[in-house]
């Protein structure tokens, strides 16, 4: 049941991976002047980016709890940084949701940012880039370099939290700034 579970996320990593590479497009896009695709996501997806946020960030944060609590995987330091930075956006980003208030998009912004910044490193060590520092090595078997998973040849724990973060970005970043008011500045 746990290389199911693990897998599952696996797939859930795979599948987030696709929809943050299709959201880059789509804001790539709108940097090189072509509106349409991102007016279209915003109809499309325009009260339910924090709902979406809170998903991701509960997905991850289930999974990260998952890995410790019943597959019995020891956090590294730069597993716990990761988890300060994603546990708080599941909470505050369902009380967004609940309470409609998509001001709370951008006092939320600087978590997945510093999140991806961990796992970034994070992966740079766990792939032999960068050596982990001593504390790394104390903090858990192995240190922060081990590979607890690795799914489809790449899918590790730093990988599926980069993803997450990515992707609570991207949909927080919708839900930071109103469509009336992106139109608006582009009108001006």
């Amino acid at each position: 049941m746990t290389h199911a579970f693990i897998v599952t996320l696996a797939v859930l990593g795979v599948v987030g991976q696709v929809l943050a590479t299709l959201l880059l497009l789509v804001g790539a896009l709108w940097l090189v002047g072509m509106r349409a695709p991102l007016e279209f996501l915003r109809s499309v997806a325009w009260g339910y980016e924090l709902w979406l946020a809170f998903v991701v960030a509960a997905v991850a944060t289930a999974g990260s709890l998952f890995f410790s609590e019943i597959a019995h995987f020891v956090p590294c330091e730069l597993c716990w940084y990761q988890r300060i930075c994603m546990y708080p956006l599941s909470i505050t980003a369902l009380f967004g949701a609940m309470l409609n208030d998509h001001r709370i998009a951008r006092y939320l912004l600087p978590f997945p940012v510093f999140g991806a910044g961990i796992s970034t490193y994070h992966l740079l060590i766990e792939n032999g880039v960068i050596k982990q520092t001593q504390t790394c090595l104390l903090s858990a078997p192995g240190g922060c370099a081990t590979k607890w998973t690795n799914e489809f040849g790449y899918m590790t724990i730093p990988t599926l939290a980069l993803t997450g973060f990515a992707l609570a970005f991207a949909f927080l970043l919708l839900a930071a700034f109103e469509p009336r008011a992106a139109n608006a500045e582009i009108d001006a």
